[in-house]
């Protein structure tokens, strides 16, 4: 029998698991998802030893002298390992170089699982406070490293505006920086809580993207 490869593995439990855009699976099936998402390296998705070296901004696949950009403009780069039709699952990777931000964003009813295939990152996330001031989605997460990094999603189901899961951006402000009478139900301390204001996408992101070189998955 032939053995198959540790990303594919990952693809056929998340079939298994997420199997309709409505539904969240239970807590026992994630778990044993997180649990197998947590063997997955580099290597397994087709990040080889000599590609990891950052390089300062110029994203995880460098550049050509066609396609020249400022040392400073850091792009992301973006790689799609399976999409299902943006209808049920997605497994993609996102390769950051030194210094790069992605800003808080948030995921409607959606379920995000992430690997850090290497480096490190800061992540910043918030959940909606209860009652809900505001129409809730699923909370608002940002990342910012300051070295080199791969990360792996699973989303699911993945963004898809005709679908109303429409990815928005926020800026966050100190809870101290506006007042409400609302507020004071809620009777905590004012660094623990913030507030969101949806802004258009950010000039100064900048994502490309890239080619999958990892091991091909049977769908």
């Amino acid at each position: 029998m032939t053995k198959i490869s540790p990303v594919q593995a990952l693809y056929d439990l998340c079939k298994k698991t997420f199997t309709t855009p409505t539904l969240s699976p239970s807590a026992q099936p994630i778990q044993k998802l997180c649990f197998l998402l947590n063997t997955i390296g580099p290597a397994d998705v087709g990040l080889k030893a000599n590609n990891l070296d950052d390089d300062r901004g110029h994203g995880f696949f460098g550049f050509n002298q066609f396609n020249r950009m400022a040392r400073w403009a850091q792009p992301i780069t973006y790689l799609d390992i399976h999409d299902s039709a943006r209808v049920l699952r997605q497994m993609c990777m996102f390769c950051l170089p030194t210094s790069s931000v992605i800003p808080l964003h948030d995921h409607p009813g959606m379920t995000v699982l992430s690997k850090i295939l290497y480096g490190s990152m800061h992540v910043k996330g918030y959940d909606w406070v209860e009652p809900a001031c505001i129409k809730k989605t699923s909370g608002s997460q940002g990342a910012r490293n300051n070295v080199s990094c791969a990360v792996l999603d699973i989303l699911a189901p993945p963004y898809l505006d005709a679908a109303g899961r429409k990815c928005t951006y926020y800026h966050d402000y100190p809870y101290s920086s506006f007042w409400e009478k609302e507020s004071e139900n809620y009777n905590v301390k004012e660094e623990e809580y913030v507030w969101l204001k949806e802004i258009d996408t950010p000039e100064g992101l900048y994502m490309r993207p890239g080619k999958y070189i990892g091991p091909a998955l049977q769908v």
